[in-house]
């Protein structure tokens, strides 16, 4: 079961995140037929997104995450809401993802949209993220995720990230700093203790006198055939009619959770009975 950990600890300073997202890469390879590589990349995504989107205050709240190689061969893109629903897709990054640029788009539901981008300065999805958080939301965060993949199975997938709060003391930056020492390579650690065990061997004494949240993020599109009808009626009666003469039917694709719409005639003149 995926899981997401949120609590403070030293000094209620530091906001600590642990993630176990093996099941969520795992459904991730299956929808999309991903390839090892790319499903590396994908869960990375991922797992950063269950995070941000655990962050998120309002239910009306999401946010997205999009990165393009620089040389324009491969995309992926990944977004969740407050509620812990998770996709994302991949395309063209069999080869990896070369340099580029990663942007997140984080709407806090009331209309008021915060657009954030920066250089992909490597292909770790961990030191990427750090880079974005300084430079774009102004706050130092340490971040651990890791993905691992082989034959088209997700043996582990998770991360841990640290957050300082504002008037965080040097003291306590030190204590973070040397607790992630211990997730050089997180995913042998998800594979290993798992989110549960991580929490437990080590951040118990850290937690215990603080509140512990737990969520459990999953892989779901918020796709339908109902919102479907919706981005098509703006077309217009003539011109769906006129997909449909030419191709037979209006085809919409929904590259999140590879799902196929199809309409025909009789579809596309129900829309406008009304």
């Amino acid at each position: 079961m995926n899981k997401l950990y949120k609590s403070l600890v030293y000094d209620n300073e530091v906001s600590l995140s642990v993630l176990e997202t093996t099941e969520l890469v795992a459904d991730a390879i299956k929808i999309h037929n991903l390839s090892d590589a790319a499903a590396e990349i994908l869960g990375g995504l991922l797992t950063a997104c269950a995070y941000m989107s655990g962050c998120l205050k309002s239910e009306k709240g999401a946010v997205s995450i999009t990165v393009k190689s620089g040389d324009g061969s491969a995309t992926a893109s990944v977004s969740g809401d407050k509620n812990g629903h998770i996709r994302g897709y991949i395309e063209g990054a069999e080869q990896g993802l070369k340099g580029g640029t990663l942007t997140v788009i984080k709407d806090d539901g009331f209309f008021r949209p915060f657009l954030g981008t920066c250089e992909m300065r490597c292909k770790d999805i961990s030191e990427n993220l750090m880079q974005y958080f300084h430079q774009s939301e102004q706050v130092e965060t340490a971040v651990a995720i890791g993905v691992k993949v082989k034959g088209g199975k997700c043996l582990a997938a998770g991360g841990v990230i640290m957050q300082l709060l504002p008037g965080t003391h040097e003291e306590n930056m030190d204590r973070a700093e040397n607790a992630m020492q211990n997730f050089l390579s997180v995913s042998e650690t998800v594979e290993k203790l798992g989110a549960e065990g991580i929490m437990r061997e080590y951040f118990k004494d850290a937690c215990e006198n603080t509140a512990t949240y737990l969520t459990f993020p999953e892989y779901k599109c918020n796709c339908s055939r109902k919102k479907i009808e919706g981005v098509i009626l703006p077309l217009g009666k003539d011109e769906l009619l006129k997909i449909v003469e030419e191709e037979g039917r209006v085809n919409v694709h929904c590259h999140y959770c590879n799902t196929d719409y199809g309409f025909s005639k009789a579809d596309v003149l129900k829309l406008f009975e009304k």
